[in-house]
């Protein structure tokens, strides 16, 4: 067996301090009596280990909510201005608000277009769309219409992706053309078992030539279709023209039982600035616009989803102080845990400690050797915690979208239930830096308590 000076030969021959030395002893001897009760010591870091968890697991789901909806904003475009007709609460004798017959005229008009084209020349694109029809049919299936006249340049204005065929062309404004690219849930309700390319549509009684499916845009039942109003993937795209030409202004659609009647020229504006620092002023000339032409915007409404993605910015940071807040309860618990623990080990341990101050401990040794257990609980239970939390993230951000098929419990979840996940490097660097400074923390009383004993009253503990 080693006697202690041949170890303290071989550690200064390694070239070690005295003061290293010491400490290597501190932790060695602090691990040792972790190690001997290791089911105490797993059930004390437990607190910790499911305190960071926590954190982990909640900052996880709160960012994956804020990236999701943050996207779905974005996918309205950023540099987007949209100026929408909307009907007005109440007719009345305003200026595009008036009734006429039973026929209820409102909105952007096309006068509206000529001056927001003159104001604004550094538009990267300025698109009017123009809804059209009441029905689309095919052979003995039929839904509800939502069809819009448009231009080429809504493609690029609204991020819009050709899945097949084509989009709209100059040459099919030009022609006033009969054709049309309809949206990806169009195609699966109308062809769910055909190619609709080249296949003929009627919208009400007018028929038109599939050119192109839309690909999914991914906003239906998010934040962007409540945004946009309408699930963007049942759109129907026909030339404006052949919009102007072919179904005129007025629009009829039966709905719960009524007929309603408007006249309206564009039903939607895209505005797209040229860089995202003018699209709040741009959108502020806009309202200024249509407040003088349209007073008290009675028939028009502004969607800026610029304004919106810095609103969901900042709702979602105060979302993730907040859950990150609740489940730091818990890492609080676990520091309370673990100060209870060490002080039922500081009676447990008297007589040891009475013989360590003895043989020539100072009470600074005893503080570190209480310290170094704590630290070492705290850390390891922070790095099991940091394991758990993130395995949790992937599990719920993975198995969330299967629970609709699960047996039993399948039917209290919706078809498209999901739970965005996104853990985050901060997050974990928090949360294990907070959870070994807590059990530090809690564990500085314990061990001034156990470096306070008097060694003589100590040695005499049974």
């Amino acid at each position: 067996m080693a006697r202690p000076h041949d170890t303290q030969i071989r550690i200064h021959a390694a070239g070690r301090s005295p003061a290293l030395e010491m400490l290597l002893e501190i932790v060695r001897l602090g691990i040792n009596n972790l190690r001997l009760h290791k089911m105490r010591s797993v059930l004390t870091a437990l607190g910790i280990i499911l305190g960071v968890a926590a954190v982990i697991t909640m900052v996880s789901l709160g960012e994956g909510s804020k990236r999701e909806a943050l996207l779905q904003i974005e996918r309205l475009g950023a540099r987007n201005i949209i100026v929408r007709s909307q009907r007005p609460a109440e007719s009345g004798n305003q200026q595009g608000g008036q009734q006429r017959g039973f026929v209820l005229s409102y909105g952007v008009t096309r006068e509206d277009l000529s001056v927001v084209e003159k104001n604004f020349p550094n538009a990267e694109h300025i698109v009017p769309m123009k809804e059209v029809g009441s029905q689309l049919l095919r052979e003995d299936k039929r839904q509800s219409s939502q069809t819009f006249g448009t231009t080429p340049e809504l493609m690029d204005a609204a991020n819009l992706v050709v899945g097949r065929g084509r989009y709209l062309t100059d040459a099919d404004l030009d022609d006033s053309a009969k054709v049309a690219v309809i949206g990806q849930e169009v195609a699966k309700e109308l062809f769910p078992f055909d190619d609709p390319i080249g296949e003929t549509l009627r919208i009400d009684q007018t028929a038109v030539k599939i050119v192109g499916v839309l690909a999914p845009v991914g906003l239906s039942g998010g934040a962007g279709a409540a945004l946009v109003g309408r699930d963007l993937n049942l759109d129907v795209h026909i030339p404006i023209t052949t919009a102007k030409t072919v179904f005129g202004d007025q629009f009829f659609r039966r709905e719960s039982g009524s007929f309603q009647g408007s006249n309206v020229q564009i039903s939607e504006l895209f505005v797209v600035s040229s860089g995202r620092e003018t699209v709040l002023p741009d959108a502020e000339r806009l309202r200024r616009i249509f407040e003088v032409r349209h007073p008290g915007l009675p028939d028009i409404g502004l969607i800026v989803p610029y304004e919106l993605l810095e609103q969901a910015r900042k709702s979602a940071l105060t979302w993730n102080i907040v859950l990150g807040a609740i489940a730091s309860i818990s890492l609080l618990v676990g520091g309370i845990g673990i100060m209870n623990i060490m002080l039922a080990t500081v009676t447990e341990r008297t007589r040891e400690i009475g013989i360590r101050r003895a043989v020539g401990a100072t009470r600074d040794h005893i503080v570190w050797q209480f310290l170094v257990e704590t630290g070492v609980l705290s850390a390891v239970g922070g790095l099991i915690g940091v394991g758990l939390g993130l395995g949790t993230s992937f599990l719920i951000g993975w198995g969330a979208p299967l629970l609709p098929e699960a047996p039993v419990i399948g039917r209290f979840f919706p078809a498209d239930v999901s739970l965005p996940t996104a853990p985050t490097l901060w997050s974990v660097v928090i949360a294990f830096a907070v959870a070994t400074l807590t059990g530090l923390v809690f564990g500085i009383y314990p061990a001034m308590k156990a470096s306070k004993q008097d060694p003589i009253v100590a040695l005499r503990h049974d």
